[in-house]
Parts: C-alpha cells; structure tokens; sequence
C-alpha cells in the first residue's frame, strides 16, 4: 500500500502506424497501476483491448479517457491493473494525423 504516486513512462503511438488490426500499445505494466489515461490525439476513433482479442473500450478521436481504480478504495487495496498487463490498440476509423497517448499511474512500491 502507497501513498505516493508515480507515474509510469507514456505509451504512445503515431496515427501511421495504428492499423484495423490489434497491436500492442507500447510495453507491459511493469507495476500494478492504479490510473489509465487514454489520450487520443488523432482524427480517427480508436478502439482499445486488454488481451488483444475483444474490443473492451472505445476512444473517439480527439478525445480522452480515464479510468481511476481507485476512486472507491477497497479494503486491502488489491483492484489494479495488475502486473504484466499489455493494451492494444486498433482504429475504428483510419486516422490521418495525431498520435495516441497513454498515461498510467501507479504507487511507489507497487
């Protein structure tokens, strides 16, 4: 448990090589984090998956999403991305221009 915030390395990807297929938006989680911020620089709409295979979340173009696990704190604060997790990403619409972002946050020693 932590009380100290780090943040994670961005993530991102250039509009020309976002494709219609899945493919991994930068490297896994190396810490079990606790706050994803989608940031979607780009003119197209994205579409994001947590394994690779089903479309979990879209970002629409121009656009954010942010997902803060832990607004409500569990008890033994265990609900986080956890370790080894890798996003993909894929366009719904092709972009023409942007890049695409991700954020993550995590607690110092987590």
């Amino acid at each position: 448990m932590s009380n100290i915030v780090r943040f994670d390395a961005v993530r991102s990807i250039d509009f020309g090589s976002i494709t219609p297929n899945f493919a991994k938006l930068g490297t896994p989680f190396e810490h079990a984090m606790r706050v994803l911020h989608f940031i979607n620089n780009t003119d197209g709409d994205m579409a994001i998956s947590f394994d690779g295979i089903i479309f979990n979340t879209p970002v629409l173009a121009d656009s954010f999403s942010l997902y803060d696990l832990t607004a409500q704190q569990d008890v033994n604060e265990q609900f986080r991305y956890e370790v080894g997790t890798q996003i993909y990403i894929k366009y719904l619409t092709a972009p023409t221009t942007g890049t695409f972002y991700l954020a993550a946050i995590y607690g110092k020693g987590e």
